[in-house]
């Protein structure tokens, strides 16, 4: 069957226009999903082989068998169908998948109901916006709590000033890293929303490392101002710009490469990028979170606040290089794979809306 627009039951398929509707509502799907529908209803009736799915849809670009059953698990859901009683997409076992139902190819007609639809396709690239945004902020909050209650925890190990116990050091440095990595969080997730304004999710890239270096100036800025002004002075090489356009470029491709693989696969992929930015940027001279606390702690001698304790389990006699890998690496995977699951979340309950 040629290439073109297509009719089936209540939708209609434009591979040219990377588009699928019902009834005349854009339906959400990523682009290599798209491609595999296109492709099973230009072969309708046919049997369409794994392997060709590889060849034609992921382009020789190596993923299991996992990903395709994802794929068509997605498509299922969009359509309305069901593995056991098909009415588009069957299942042939061992071999691959063919599409059942009547196709009508349909030509380049025009198509009313696509004008009715724009606003109701741009309400919904907004609400996808503000949703995978928000989701991604979420995320990073769950990351910032785990990683405060581990530098709470450290802290409060330590002795500390009559001023203040264990439990207030814990707090503040539990609540000091949520508010972080919230605000870290939200510059990346939101840089990777807009990206998908975009055809190429792989404007993600871009715009996690665009939104990363926004708040991390930002807030480093006037975390500055603020020291010099209540205090007289400022540690200059807190977490800052570079940092942030480097982990969250990390965070944009490991969430455009989640997009491409089942969630679990996705999550692992995405903390894995993450952890090694974490690890790259002390390295390059740059701190994250547990850098930047060790060194307020040393630019304030009279300060409570001790990371020694996580030195000493490296060997170290304090926050050396060795913590500074691995902490950074721990809150990189960290935030990578919750800004990306949480993400990846948000962008299946727009699929089920589609």
């Amino acid at each position: 069957m040629a290439s073109g627009s297509f009719r089936f039951g209540p939708f209609r398929l434009d591979p040219g226009d990377r588009r699928l509707e019902r009834d005349g509502v854009p339906v959400e799907l990523n682009a290599r999903y798209l491609d595999a529908l296109a492709l099973l209803v230009r072969e309708a009736g046919r049997l369409v082989s794994k392997d060709r799915f590889l060849e034609e849809v992921w382009r020789g670009v190596p993923v299991t068998d996992e990903a395709l059953t994802q794929c068509i698990k997605t498509l299922r859901r969009q359509l309305g169908d069901d593995a056991a009683r098909p009415r588009f997409i069957e299942t042939v076992p061992k071999h691959g998948y063919r599409f059942v139902a009547p196709v009508e190819e349909v030509g380049d007609e025009p198509r009313p109901p696509a004008l009715a639809s724009a606003p109701q396709e741009a309400s919904h690239s907004w609400r996808r916006f503000f949703l995978l945004g928000g989701a991604g902020t979420i995320g990073a909050g769950v990351a910032g709590l785990a990683g405060g209650l581990a530098y709470g925890f450290a802290g409060a190990s330590q002795p500390v000033g009559s001023g203040m116990g264990a439990a207030s050091v814990l707090l503040v440095l539990l609540w000091l890293t949520i508010a972080a990595a919230l605000m870290g969080g939200a510059g990346v997730s939101f840089g990777i929303a807009a990206a998908g304004f975009a055809r190429d999710r792989r404007w993600s890239i871009l715009g996690g490392a665009l939104g990363g270096l926004a708040v991390g100036g930002a807030v480093k800025l006037l975390g500055l101002d603020a020291f010099n002004l209540l205090l007289g002075r400022s540690p200059a090489g807190i977490t800052g710009a570079g940092e942030g356009a480097l982990l969250g470029g990390a965070v944009g491709l490991g969430a455009w490469l989640a997009s491409r693989l089942s969630a679990r696969r996705g999550v692992a992929v995405a903390a894995a990028i993450g952890g090694a930015a974490g690890i790259l940027i002390p390295s390059l001279g740059g701190r994250l979170m547990g850098g930047s606390l060790d060194l307020l702690a040393r630019t304030f001698p009279d300060s409570s606040l001790r990371l020694d304790a996580i030195g000493g389990l490296f060997g170290e006699s304090g926050f050396g290089p060795v913590s500074q890998s691995v902490t950074g690496g721990l809150e990189g995977m960290l935030f990578g794979g919750c800004v990306a699951g949480a993400m990846i979340v948000a962008r299946r309950s727009l699929s089920g809306k589609g």
